[in-house]
């Protein structure tokens, strides 16, 4: 009898290791989705702090009845020092939310302040399908390339003065923003 019971017990410990290793398989395959669904979310925020950026800057450059000043601070754009009642062009400072960190800004020397791009040196996971006003994000190995920048020798025939469409390895955008779209 004792025999019997010895063996019954091996095989419940046998059982649960194997329930266990199952279970931990899982959870492992979980885990690796929600590592993936997060990061298209970052992708998502970085795409829309970036375009929050640009086109602040842009409405810092094309400012009617403002006189027209180069851009050295980025926190210039929360209050504007060029109006009395220093308008806001941001409504925040924005940390890089694949990497989070500053934005690194992207200085003209003529021009001060023109964009600002991600510090992330990570390969995104959208490399494709971008609305036609980032199509100059496809096919970038890093995040770090993803550049929002506004671009006013760019104009677009037709357009609001200051619009700018795509260009290589830059966002640039006319108005009306559409919504970014996943991989």
């Amino acid at each position: 009898m004792s025999r019997l019971l010895a063996s019954r017990g091996g095989f419940t410990y046998i059982s649960a290791l194997i329930i266990v290793m199952v279970m931990g398989i899982m959870l492992g395959a979980v885990g690796q989705s929600m590592r993936l669904i997060m990061q298209r979310e970052r992708e998502k925020e970085l795409i829309f702090r970036g375009l929050q950026y640009r086109d602040a800057i842009e409405r810092w450059y094309t400012r009617k009845g403002v006189a027209s000043t180069p851009l050295n601070d980025i926190s210039a754009l929360l209050k504007d020092p060029r109006t009395p009642s220093g308008e806001r062009l941001l409504r925040k400072l924005y940390l890089d939310p694949i990497s989070g960190k500053e934005f690194k800004p992207i200085k003209d020397p003529n021009r001060g302040i023109t964009g600002v791009q991600s510090t992330s040196d990570a390969e995104p996971l959208k490399k494709a399908n971008f609305p036609e006003e980032l199509k100059g994000l496809e096919e970038k190995k890093k995040y770090s390339e993803w550049k929002f920048e506004y671009k006013p020798s760019q104009a677009v025939p037709g357009a609001p003065a200051g619009t700018a469409p795509g260009a290589t390895g830059t966002a640039t955008r006319p108005f009306p923003l559409s919504t970014p779209e996943g991989p």
